[in-house]
């Protein structure tokens, strides 16, 4: 039986402040893990996906950011805001690593976290680069 979509979308809302707070902490995954499965246990989320997100960034982090760096060309890794760059890293992960994940609800749903979390236009800048991105992971998809 799968999860919800509402599930889904919470695993990813937590996934995406315990990237944010593994960037600024160095906190160890299975600590943060730990925390959100304690404090967030009575939610009704996809525990699965969230830990395959929070797992898996970490785990290609240097593949993501490759990708980051070739196709923003106004700001370096550096210069993009913590909260936008948890967003993006967990968004090409999962265009990369979870092709049974439309590219569409893919940053559908991380443009919806970056409404809620990042900046004011910021969801205009993470929008740009997730297209770009999917362009090139997901040819496949884009020419159906």
């Amino acid at each position: 039986m799968g999860m919800s979509p509402k599930a889904r979308h919470k695993a990813r809302s937590f996934a995406m402040q315990a990237i944010y707070q593994w960037q600024l902490t160095g906190d160890t995954l299975n600590q943060i893990e730990a925390q959100y499965l304690v404090a967030n246990n009575h939610h009704k989320v996809d525990w699965e996906f969230f830990k395959a997100l929070l797992h898996g960034v970490p785990e290609h982090l240097s593949q993501i950011d490759d990708y980051i760096e070739q196709v923003s060309s106004e700001r370096s890794l550096k210069e993009i805001n913590p909260v936008e760059l948890s967003i993006l890293r967990l968004a090409i992960f999962e265009l990369i690593h979870r092709i049974d994940v439309p590219y569409r609800v893919v940053i559908n749903e991380y443009i919806d976290l970056a409404h809620t979390f990042g900046a004011e236009e910021g969801h205009k800048f993470i929008n740009g680069i997730l297209d770009k991105v999917a362009k090139q992971t997901r040819k496949a998809e884009l020419s159906q």
